[in-house]
């Protein structure tokens, strides 16, 4: 049997009433420089709108009466689109990275995941580290502890960081977990 692959529709904008397509009989007028008219009949408005060569837009049609305004739409869209993109960039996505230790973990391998997890902190990501017991080392968890707390210290120790525990040490089975973040 044959499938039919349908592509996603794109979700339209919010779409504005202008000019003629405006039927209240009554609107609430703003006009080109922003200065609120008042109430005023629609063909009217229609018609200081022509005068002044720019389209009346349907600003807010669910007032009552609805409000208008006297603009250039074209000029409007691209105002409203530039703003879009600006919040859109403005949203910097945190992620939250991950540094795993082991309970023997070499000095030197400590110290490049602690440049690491500065490192991760320093690009304003949270940092999530982690300890995972296998086999024997499950029946000492003190020394899990032990070493992911320091590994914490040493951390801590960062001088140009703020950092913070946003999640004190928690274990859940053989795993233990810790989460920091740097406070600008």
């Amino acid at each position: 049997m044959r499938r039919v692959w349908r592509r996603a529709q794109k979700k339209e904008d919010k779409t504005f009433k202008m000019n003629e397509q405006i039927k209240a009989p009554e609107v609430f007028l703003i006009d080109d420089e922003g200065v609120q008219v008042g109430k005023i009949a629609t063909a009217l408005a229609l018609k200081m709108a022509l005068d002044a060569d720019l389209d009346l837009v349907e600003v807010n049609p669910k007032a009552v009466p609805p409000i208008v305004k006297i603009l250039d739409y074209g000029q409007f869209k691209y105002e409203r689109e530039k703003l879009k993109h600006k919040q859109k960039s403005q949203l910097k996505k945190i992620d939250t990275k991950v540094v795993r230790l082991s309970v023997r973990i070499s000095s030197h391998d400590a110290e490049f995941r602690l440049n690491q997890a500065r490192k991760f902190l320093e690009k304003g990501d949270k940092l999530k580290i982690e300890l995972t017991l296998k086999g024997r080392e499950r029946q000492h968890p003190e020394k899990a502890s032990e070493t992911i707390n320091d590994f914490a210290l040493e951390l801590e120790k960062t001088e140009n960081l703020n950092i913070i525990k946003e999640q004190d040490l928690t274990r859940q089975g053989g795993r233990f977990t810790i989460i920091f973040a740097n406070k600008k």
